[in-house]
Parts: C-alpha cells; structure tokens; sequence
C-alpha cells in the first residue's frame, strides 16, 4: 500500500508556548524524520509524505508521525490518502515510471 499524508500543528505549542510564527517546518522535520527513519520507501514533496509498505507498518509510521507533530501545537491535523493494492510493491517509483514512460511517447 502507499499512502500519501500531510500532519501539521495548530494552537498552542504542548508546552503552552504561542507559537513563533506562520511556519511548521519543524513540526513537519519531525514527521519526516519519524518516516525516513523507518527504513520504509518514502518521499516528501512540498505537500505531502508518501510512505510505501504493509498496513500495519504504514500506520505504524503514520502515527508516529503525527504524535511527533503533536509537541509543536495543542492540536494536529491528519490528512490521509491510501492506495491499497495488496499483492504489489515497488509502486511509489512504478507508478511515476509508467506516467513518464506513457508521456514520452
């Protein structure tokens, strides 16, 4: 399965801190670095984190990342979207190399 997430904090830090500004880059540091440290095959664009493995491994990952969030704001938004194919892998780069190798024609 791949599932493709964004998590970012909002409100106040947990530890009652306002927030520094606009930016959750740190917050969204600490997610991804929960998911690259996973050893799962992943890749993170500007938007979103896409995270390659069985369901339990995946959500595993996913929930961790988003507890990790969870230190920069009293409240975390998920969003999640799932292919779920079972017999397959290899489909995070599969899938980009079937789109390019049809538009190069």
């Amino acid at each position: 399965m791949i599932v493709a997430f964004s998590v970012a904090p909002s409100g106040a830090r947990a530890d009652g801190a306002a927030p520094s500004d606009a930016s959750v880059h740190e917050a969204v540091a600490a997610a991804v670095r929960v998911v690259r440290e996973s050893g799962l095959p992943n890749r993170t664009s500007s938007m979103f984190t896409e995270i390659e493995g069985d369901w339990d491994s995946v959500m595993d990952v996913v929930k961790r990342a988003t507890e990790a969030v969870g230190a920069y704001g009293s409240r975390v938004s998920l969003v999640l979207k799932a292919d779920i194919r079972p017999g397959y892998s290899g489909e995070l780069d599969g899938k980009i190399q079937r789109l390019e190798a049809e538009l190069s024609k």
